[in-house]
């Protein structure tokens, strides 16, 4: 089955090509999900500009950052910690949110309420994901991520984790799972390339080029694990 398509925008996106230093292209419009998709496909995504929420901002940094899916990095010891963990795919969609919303030093404010109400339809739609880390022995929901996938493109969102490890175990299910047909023209856009990120092998590249790779992601086809039941 293939996700459900939504009704489309009836915005006009900004171009964007038109992003300040920052990487804003533009404020307003809303999250309806034909309007996110439509936002995605064309290289932007939103983000509030406030911490209350308020004013919605759509974002098309440049250099943008990504995961190389032959580049991430995998220590001896995150390989001995993914031991301890089991990786699933959407069973805990609303719970790997509302984790990545938890206040946290260096992320977890953006993710407002409406943000949350926004991306849980879209699951339900069938167009975002989570990878989530299991703990063998406690059978607790240990870390995890959840992002945008359309086609060959994931998008990531956010991630969290409780024990040590865990997030970076739910990003090496992540590589897999779009590694698993073989198919070059996947994309694993993570926005910008933090030091965190870095550290795991996320790169810049510059935006022209992140275009160019976006519209060959769009028309790879959906990983198998994303397929809706």
């Amino acid at each position: 089955m293939a996700p459900v398509e939504p009704p489309p925008c009836r915005w006009q996106l900004p171009d964007p090509e038109a992003a300040d230093a920052d990487g804003i292209v533009g404020v307003g419009a809303d999250l309806a999900p034909g309007t996110v998709l439509a936002a995605y496909r064309q290289g932007l995504f939103p983000m509030h500009l406030d911490r209350r929420g308020r004013v919605l901002g759509w974002w098309a940094p440049d250099p943008r950052g990504v995961i190389p899916l032959d580049g991430l990095r995998v220590s001896r010891s995150l390989r001995r910690s993914a031991r301890r963990f089991e990786i699933r795919v959407d069973t805990a969609f609303d719970l790997v949110m509302a984790a990545c919303a938890e206040p946290r030093a260096g992320g977890g404010h953006w993710i407002h309420r409406a943000i949350i109400g926004a991306y849980g339809e879209l699951h339900r739609l069938g167009w975002t994901h989570s990878v989530e880390a299991w703990d063998r022995e406690s059978g607790e929901l240990a870390g995890g991520l959840y992002g945008v996938a359309i086609g060959g493109l994931f998008a990531g969102e956010s991630m969290f984790h409780r024990a040590t490890d865990a997030s970076k175990v739910a990003l090496m299910g992540l590589v897999e799972i779009l590694r698993a047909d073989g198919d070059s023209r996947r994309l694993l856009d993570v926005q910008w390339a933090t030091p965190h990120l870095a550290g795991l092998g996320a790169v810049e590249i510059p935006a022209a080029e992140y275009r160019r790779r976006l519209k060959d992601a769009l028309d790879a086809p959906l990983p198998r694990a994303f397929d809706p039941p």
